[in-house]
């Protein structure tokens, strides 16, 4: 991914106790799910957070709840 970023998660992240190894485990997962559209994984990856953050949802939900995708 390019540099310019749309969203800033890393605070939110923090702001949520949400670990380094934690953050990179949700950002593949959610690479995973949009491997071609920038602006909807970063959005995603900052809901995720937020959620997070806010006590809606843990993180082992966030990965639990996401199915891997196979790689033809």
């Amino acid at each position: 991914m390019a540099d310019a970023r749309m969203f800033a998660w890393e605070h939110v992240a923090a702001e949520a106790g949400i670990t380094p190894g934690q953050l990179a485990a949700i950002e593949r997962a959610v690479r995973q799910e949009f491997p071609h559209d920038d602006m909807l994984y970063e959005l995603h990856v900052l809901r995720a957070c937020r959620a997070i953050r806010s006590g809606t949802c843990t993180v082992e939900q966030i990965l639990r709840d996401r199915e891997p995708v196979e790689q033809a």
